[in-house]
């Protein structure tokens, strides 16, 4: 059984704000006038529970606070006493919360009272550890089930703050609570108002900055585990054994993510054809980014298994088909096998853009003014296309031809999602557009960038056109060959 309190000394109302005392029948609890207070003045009281105190349980206020505070103008703090002595000798002095209000007192006899008092307007625990488990105390059990009650009590109310009270003679005990999972501990023959006030207003604070904390954590693993998983689901090209250079540029539309509705890949099969696709499931959400990885790894597993143009397509469609979550969800492609030598390839579009080509110009130099003569920048245009079949997921026996294009013996091959040319020129409605795209990608060929240097400058410049970041996924793929 608990050791009894003693009774505390009182405490003047500036101090230790208002107290009441429980009717010992259960009824209304009858004001005490406070030591000196005039005849007649109504004492200062403290929102206690009498119904607790006789072993019934409850709160003559609601409403409490959800989150621990107690502004102005708001129910003030509640704390749920648990502990058993039948005689009632634990004495919880009257409680202030940090805006001055009186602190609601609830207590239960056993767990199972506390259950049903521990509702949304509880912030803190004050849970005795000498507490009457199966018909045993804290002394009568072996030392791996002294805090058996405890961490009931942890189990029961996660979001709460505890507090541990233990004899003063049994420190070890408070700080074994603490280390178990209490906010911290208090003596039993040792509480006076300010003190467990303070430690009130401690825990629920503490409780607080944890659950925070520990919130943040979770957020942080699971954005790494994200991350990892996105960068996993990204391709690496499979080009081994080709003289053909690589680079891609991707930017997802949704915010802190690193995988769109956007899907590119580029595998080299035995015969040394290289066979590169870009495509774009509409919308840009996490389903549609799913959907893009299935399409992706779909289409390199056929390829490396030898299937290409309509019948690949075909398959796609298949697919997309099965995959999808409703029949409006719809994706389109670009394809290009490129020839072992290179001056040639294949090329099919399912409502998508055409790539983009450019070539060394015809004539190797420029005659200036000064008469010196300087190379001249390559030729970029759109590779020529027409009748092209139409997106994935819209026409259920559609076809999809293919197109021989020359390529020539030098050339750089983009292949793009039409985020690239669906963003903003400035402050009115109209949008960069293809034509716009080939304007954008000359310059910077004039100014002598290549490679992964021509994409990023294309993808930030687009995105500064734009006034802000785009809001749909980019993927830009380029293949370069040098003679």
């Amino acid at each position: 059984m608990p050791v009894p309190v003693p009774r505390q000394r009182a405490i003047p109302a500036v101090e230790g704000g208002q107290a009441r005392a429980a009717s010992s029948t259960g009824g209304p609890a009858q004001a005490v006038p406070a030591p000196g207070a005039p005849p007649g003045q109504a004492p200062p009281s403290t929102s206690r529970d009498t119904r607790g105190d006789t072993g019934h349980g409850g709160d003559a206020h609601h409403g409490g606070l959800h989150n621990g505070s107690a502004p102005t103008g708001t129910a003030p703090l509640t704390l749920l006493v648990i502990e058993d002595d039948p005689a009632g000798s634990l004495n919880v002095p009257t409680l202030l919360d940090s805006a001055g209000k009186p602190i609601r007192i609830r207590t239960a006899r056993n767990l199972t009272e506390a259950e049903r008092l521990l509702t949304d307007d509880v912030q803190c625990i004050l849970l005795d550890l000498a507490l009457t488990t199966g018909g045993r105390t804290a002394a009568d059990v072996g030392p791996e089930d002294e805090l058996a009650t405890l961490k009931h009590v942890l189990r029961l109310a996660p979001r709460h703050a505890v507090l541990a009270l233990t004899a003063s003679e049994d420190a070890e005990h408070g700080a074994e609570a603490v280390r178990v999972g209490a906010q911290d501990y208090l003596f039993r023959d040792e509480l006076d108002s300010r003190l467990l006030s303070r430690a009130i207003r401690y825990a629920v604070e503490r409780k607080r900055s944890d659950t925070a904390e520990r919130r943040l954590t979770e957020s942080k693993l699971r954005a790494q585990e994200n991350a990892r998983l996105e960068r996993g689901l990204l391709p690496t090209p499979l080009l081994e054994g080709s003289s053909l250079r690589f680079a891609a540029r991707y930017r997802p539309g949704r915010s802190r993510a690193l995988l769109g509705g956007d899907f590119y890949d580029t595998v080299r099969t035995p015969d040394g054809t290289v066979h590169a696709m870009i495509g774009d499931v509409c919308g840009h959400g996490p389903d549609e980014a799913a959907l893009g990885v299935e399409l992706r790894i779909a289409w390199r597993a056929l390829t490396l298994a030898g299937l290409c143009g309509d019948e690949l397509l075909s398959t796609l469609q298949q697919v997309l088909e099965h995959e999808r979550d409703n029949d409006e969800i719809f994706a389109t492609l670009c394809t290009v096998d490129i020839a072992p030598d290179g001056r040639r390839a294949g090329l099919c579009l399912a409502g998508h853009p055409a790539p983009l080509i450019s070539r060394p110009a015809r004539s190797r130099a420029a005659i200036g003014a000064d008469g010196a003569g300087s190379p001249a920048p390559p030729v970029a245009e759109l590779l020529p296309y027409e009748n092209g079949g139409p997106a994935l997921g819209l026409l259920p026996n559609a076809r999809w031809p293919r197109r021989q294009v020359e390529l020539g013996g030098e050339w750089s091959l983009m292949l793009y999602t039409d985020g690239l040319i669906e963003g903003r020129t400035g402050k009115g409605r109209e949008r960069l557009g293809q034509d716009g795209m080939v304007d954008m990608v000359r310059r910077q060929l004039a100014q002598g960038l290549r490679g992964e240097e021509l994409l990023r400058a294309a993808v930030n410049e687009v995105r500064d056109l734009n006034g802000g970041e785009l809001t749909d996924d980019v993927a830009v793929l380029l293949l370069d060959r040098v003679a």
